[in-house]
């Protein structure tokens, strides 16, 4: 006689749980709270991220409308606004930068006793100023050239046009030309 219930699992077969056959309710919430809390974290991360890098520039405009050709005399004016002196005689206009090219103090002008004529890039230019840095004491000819002091090279000449809406002058403070640029107007 056997002593083994016929109805009993037999001892080498596998147990078999019918729970660990399909997963319960319980597993399928705790994952979704654990994947729920990945996701959150992984948004605030990224918006976290996100907030260091503004959406907007808080750099000045480098093209600046300086006003009506016309307006600007004969000789040298200064445009405090963008540290620029801008030069007209007659049709013709050039820019050059009041920054002086040491430590970026604001250069003055001075004016010449006489006026000079000097050939600036292939073209006669007549020079009526010269710049004086008042910080350390660079001085510039009147063609932005540094002639003595500690600044390391001339002041920058930039490019002028006219704006095809309102037909005045721009000066874009980003775009450095040669010391022969000149902007003629008819």
């Amino acid at each position: 006689m056997s002593d083994t219930d016929p109805n009993s699992p037999s001892p080498t077969a596998p147990e078999t749980d019918s729970r660990d056959a399909r997963p319960d309710r319980r597993d399928f919430l705790l994952r979704l709270g654990i994947g729920a809390g990945v996701v959150a974290v992984g948004a605030q991360g990224a918006a976290s991220l996100r907030a260091l890098v503004p959406n907007v520039s808080y750099d000045a405009p480098t093209t600046v409308k300086l006003g009506a050709a016309r307006e600007f005399p004969d000789g040298l004016k200064f445009l405090p606004d963008q540290r620029l002196y801008v030069f007209r005689e007659g049709n013709t206009y050039h820019a050059i930068s009041a920054v002086c090219t040491h430590l970026g103090c604001t250069v003055r002008a001075e004016a010449l006793s006489q006026p000079e004529t000097r050939e600036v890039g292939g073209s006669a230019l007549r020079l009526t100023h010269r710049f004086a840095c008042p910080c350390h004491g660079s001085t510039y000819s009147g063609d932005g050239v540094n002639s003595s002091g500690p600044a390391p090279r001339p002041l920058a000449w930039y490019r002028l046009s006219v704006a095809p809406d309102d037909g005045q002058l721009v000066v874009d403070l980003a775009d450095e030309v040669d010391r022969d640029f000149r902007l003629t107007l008819a």
